[in-house]
């Protein structure tokens, strides 16, 4: 597979951001959550390149407390996978959409299908945080005959001999866990976090983003000395919880795009 013929939009899209020379910045935001649709334009405005667009599930093993209130406050207002999906291909961003929620939603309907679902939403790549990765090949097989990029998470603990393998059937990005937990900002980047970010790259020339525990812009450009950029979500969601809407994620973003631009 050539770097850039071959592969879906969000990789290709991320390479070709990368090999601008730019650190990378993927904005992560609770679909159904009142507004979540103008956060999203707005943070696709102010500089994320990549939108990771959350599908609330009742049992989020990966979720943090800021993102668990948002999904249960989504859930709660009625939002379902099939409503947040419809409302993708009205999104007016001009970047790539992956979405990320828990494996029962592909399982239960059929890898198939959901995929194809994913795919007819014009959504660019899944993240599946609950689908180990020695599991991973029916589903990966499925969304990639979609079209859809599947995007893989490489912990902390992840074994060296499996690291390679991991790294070379993600597509879209390596999503490097920056520390083990859920996620959540945190008042120092773990030293996990480099780390992981450093064992990733030292296996796969794709696009690698350190996610989980970043905090401040501080903290983003630390991460992206190692990593090619970072994952923010429970400072993005903050926003929207403490009813800043989307006007407050556009000023969150712009902050973290400022501080990456200027390393």
């Amino acid at each position: 597979m050539s770097p850039n013929s071959d592969v879906g939009r969000m990789e290709r899209s991320l390479r070709d951001r990368r090999d601008e020379g730019a650190k990378l910045l993927v904005v992560y935001v609770t679909g159904g959550f009142e507004g979540w649709e103008a956060a999203v334009e707005t943070a696709a405005a102010a500089g994320a390149d990549a939108i990771e667009i959350g599908i609330p599930f009742s049992d989020p093993v990966m979720d943090g407390p800021v993102i668990q209130a948002a999904s249960e406050i989504a859930l709660g207002s009625g939002a379902t996978p099939a409503s947040i999906l419809a409302a993708v291909p009205d999104l007016d961003t001009g970047i790539p959409h992956a979405v990320m929620t828990y494996y029962n939603l592909a399982h239960n309907p059929g890898h198939e299908r959901f995929a194809s679902t994913l795919a007819d939403s014009g959504v660019d790549a899944a993240i599946l945080p609950d689908l180990p990765f020695v599991e991973s090949g029916p589903w990966r097989e499925a969304a990639g005959e979609a079209g859809v990029e599947t995007i893989l998470l490489a912990a902390p603990t992840t074994p060296d001999d499996r690291l390679p393998e991991l790294c070379a059937a993600s597509s879209g990005f390596v999503y490097a866990v920056g520390l083990l937990g859920v996620t959540g900002e945190r008042s120092t980047l773990a030293s996990t976090a480099t780390e992981i970010a450093e064992r990733c790259k030292s296996v796969t020339d794709k696009p690698v983003l350190t996610g989980v525990g970043i905090g401040s812009p501080e903290q983003a450009v630390e991460a992206s000395e190692v990593a090619d950029g970072v994952i923010i979500g429970s400072a993005v969601v903050r926003q929207l919880l403490d009813g800043h809407g989307a006007d407050g994620v556009g000023e969150l973003v712009a902050s973290y795009r400022t501080a990456l631009d200027a390393g």
